[in-house]
């Protein structure tokens, strides 16, 4: 394997700082090297020096931030603008419950292989010495990563539970499989998920839902370390059967697990900004959390069949207690919630009048996100074919002619314009704006105009 590829900038200070004599690239940038990836983030386990003269040593490169003192990290902010993280070693005792319940001990003489022992999975656990080029693989994370497999690198994995979440997404990143061992662990400290800050429970599943190749490799490893109990909206989705007609997949867990997996390998994800692809990944996999509840049997056309009715609009409500339980933002939430409410829009014809009005329910969100949103749904019933239907292809190309696909309709008859009517401003001008609003989205009139003219109607029996 070829050496780890070092920012200049950062190789002039490992080899020019004599404080970093005994230095070595830890965690994710060499795991992210041996799997072929570009790597951008660089973190420096430094030994054998004091945090003070580690400090000192580093002021000669640009400013340093002390904040991590009592972890002893150090971040050195360079003049090109590149900042890396620099940590001295350390041992972590579990003195109480909570994330804050542990005592740091940094010691500049633990050795590498003390040190590595303390990271949480084997594959975050290997170093690179870029003065020798060799990788330092105590307990074989090399190995694992070539086999997929998700292990702990020692019992202290069980003093941090939120070890348990990481394993989620790094599991959905890379396309891994934990250890029995691993999930044994996880299954004796689940009831300890209540120590866990939101904020922290946020953080990683935002990774999730950001950064996976394979979401479905994480819920998972949920399920096989029976912590999908703390996430009862998708637990419940187990055992939910579905018309094998229209998903012949199975039950609405497993058509999820295909969604979110035929999501981010749509370039319409992929590509997207780092914010739209959170909110899609919620989106998809929220959309069928209300088929627990309205799933049913009934006769259609002469044939039993299993059907959710409603389950669109009530998933929306769902989906809310769901991202606020793990501490999504507002502002993330008021995007994912009119996805999950309109993912059956598409089954209406799409007619002018209803383009619109879908667009403007989905406001915050756009017709595009949501045609995502439904792909990935249709995508996600294997063994069918992944094509788009047609009631999809049509509501995609009527809000495109619409001009709708990106944004909902704005209002054409303004404030202004009843002014210049020499109307006085008053509480009717709501009245009337809102009234040409309606006829706008019925297709009374479609630019200015026709504004004008049916501003002449509306307000001729009063002239």
């Amino acid at each position: 394997m070829n050496r780890v590829e070092i920012p200049n900038g950062l190789l002039e200070i490992l080899e020019r700082t004599p404080e970093l004599g005994q230095a070595f690239l830890v965690g994710g940038c060499v795991r992210d090297h041996l799997l072929g990836f570009h790597v951008t983030d660089y973190d420096i386990e430094a030994y054998k020096v004091s945090y003070e003269a580690l400090a000192k040593g580093l002021r000669r490169w640009g400013r340093v931030d002390l904040v991590g003192r009592s972890f002893g990290v150090i971040k050195l902010q360079l003049r090109d603008g590149n900042a890396y993280d620099f940590a001295l070693p350390r041992r972590d005792s579990k003195t109480a419950p909570g994330h804050k319940g542990f005592q740091v001990q940094v010691d500049e003489n633990i050795e590498p292989r003390e040190a590595a022992e303390r990271r949480d999975f084997t594959i975050n656990s290997m170093m690179f010495d870029p003065r020798t080029g060799l990788f330092m693989d105590f307990f074989g994370g090399r190995l694992d990563l070539d086999n997929r497999l998700l292990r702990h690198t020692s019992a202290a994995f069980s003093e941090d539970p939120l070890r348990v979440l990481r394993g989620m997404q790094l599991a959905s990143r890379f396309k891994l499989v934990a250890a029995p061992q691993t999930l044994d662990l996880c299954r004796s400290i689940r009831a300890s998920y209540r120590e866990l800050a939101i904020e922290r429970v946020r953080e990683e599943w935002f990774k999730w839902a950001a950064r996976s190749s394979s979401p479905s490799h994480g819920l998972r490893f949920l399920r096989e370390a029976d912590w999908l109990s703390h996430f009862p909206e998708i637990n419940a989705l187990r055992g939910v059967a579905q018309e094998p007609e229209w998903h012949p997949e199975g039950d609405v867990f497993t058509h999820t697990c295909h969604s979110l997996d035929a999501l981010v390998n749509l370039p319409e994800w992929s590509n997207a900004m780092e914010s739209d692809r959170v909110v899609l990944s919620f989106a998809v996999l929220a959309h069928d959390f209300a088929k627990p509840a309205t799933t049913q049997t009934a006769m259609k056309e002469g044939v039993q069949r299993i059907v959710s009715p409603g389950h669109e609009e009530q998933g929306g409500p769902i989906a809310e207690g769901f991202l606020k339980r793990i501490g999504v933002p507002p502002a993330f939430i008021q995007r994912v919630v009119p996805l999950v409410s309109n993912h059956l829009a598409h089954l209406q014809t799409a007619t002018d009048r209803s383009v619109r009005r879908l667009a403007l329910r989905l406001q915050p969100e756009t017709i595009d996100h949501l045609c995502t949103v439904i792909k990935a749904d249709q995508f996600g019933r294997p063994p069918k074919p992944k094509e788009p239907s047609s009631s999809l292809l049509n509501l995609h190309e009527r809000a495109r002619e619409l001009n709708l696909q990106k944004a909902a309709p704005k209002p054409i008859l303004m404030g202004r314009d009843l002014l210049e009517r020499g109307l006085a401003p008053s509480p009717r001008f709501k009245k009337i704006l809102d009234a040409a609003f309606e006829a706008q989205l019925e297709s009374v009139f479609l630019d200015a105009q026709g504004a004008q003219a049916w501003l002449d109607k509306y307000l001729e029996p009063t002239l």
